[in-house]
C-alpha cells in the first residue's frame, strides 16, 4: 500500500525492525512475456513486500542503472527500502537506500567509507563469527542463510536452526533468514529470533505476486512475533 506518510528517504536512522518483515529479492528468471521488473515489484509492494533488493548478475551497467532508478522510484512511492545487490558503484552513484554485500564481496567498513554515515549496509553471515564482525563493521542488518535447501544461490552453504539462534542472540542488529524459505516452511523458523524473511521464489515464481507477498506477511508476522 502506498504510505500517506513517507520518510523523506530511507536512512539507516529511521529503519525499523518491522522494514525486515518481508524482504523480496528480484530475479528478473520469473518474468513472464510482457512483464518488467517494476510490475512484478509493484505486485510485491501492494501485497505488503517492506523491503526490495535488486538483484541483477547479468545486466550491463547501463541497464542497471536504468533499472535501479526505475525501482527506487517505486519504492519510495510506498516508503519501502532499497538496497542494491553486491554493485556498490551502482548504489553510490544513483544514491539508493543502500547495498547489501556477501562475505566475498567489499567488507562492510569499506563500504561504510563509500557511502556515508546514513546509508543502509547489509551483510550475508553463515556464523556466530562473521555476524559479529559485520556488526562491528557497520552493518546495519544481517541476511543469514541458507537456512533452507535453495536453487537461487548453488553455493550456499547450509546454517542450521541452532546457528540461526546463536546469531540472532549474539547481535543486537536485525537478522533476516534467507534461503529456500516458503510460506509453508516459514513458520519451522518461529521461535529463532529473526526480523523477517528474505525470498526470491515465494514472492516472484508464484501466479499471483500479490497474493503471494500478502499471505508471506501474514505468516512472517506470527513467525517473527512467536521469536521475539
Amino acid at each position: 500500500m502506498k504510505s500517506d506518510n513517507m520518510r523523506n528517504y530511507i536512512r539507516r536512522n529511521n529503519l525499523t525492525r518491522e522494514d525486515f518483515l518481508v524482504y523480496a529479492v528480484t530475479d528478473r528468471h520469473w518474468l513472464q512475456e510482457g512483464e518488467t521488473l517494476c510490475d512484478v515489484v509493484e505486485k510485491a509492494l501492494q501485497g505488503g513486500a517492506t523491503f526490495i533488493q535488486l538483484r541483477e548478475k547479468n545486466l550491463d551497467s547501463e541497464h542497471f542503472m536504468e533499472e535501479a532508478k526505475q525501482l527506487q522510484v517505486l519504492c519510495r512511492e510506498y516508503d519501502v527500502p532499497f538496497v542494491i545487490n553486491d554493485n556498490v558503484q551502482i548504489a553510490l552513484t544513483m544514491n539508493a537506500d543502500g547495498v547489501h554485500v556477501g562475505q566475498s564481496d567489499m567488507e562492510a567498513g569499506n563500504v561504510r567509507e563509500l557511502l556515508g554515515p546514513e546509508k543502509i549496509i547489509g551483510v550475508s553471515a553463515g556464523n556466530v563469527e562473521e555476524a559479529l564482525r559485520a556488526e562491528k563493521h557497520g552493518a546495519d542488518y544481517l541476511g543469514v542463510g541458507a537456512v533452507f535447501p535453495t536453487g537461487s544461490k548453488e553455493d550456499a552453504k547450509p546454517v542450521t536452526m541452532e546457528t540461526l539462534k546463536a546469531i540472532t542472540d549474539a547481535v543486537s542488529i536485525p537478522v533476516v533468514a534467507i534461503g529456500g524459505i516458503t510460506e509453508e516452511n516459514t513458520l519451522t523458523l518461529a521461535g529463532s529470533g529473526i526480523d523477517g524473511v528474505a525470498v526470491i521464489s515465494a514472492i516472484f515464481g508464484q501466479k499471483d505476486i500479490e497474493t503471494a507477498a500478502r499471505r508471506l506477511h501474514s505468516v512472517t508476522q506470527h513467525v517473527v512475533s512467536e521469536s521475539r
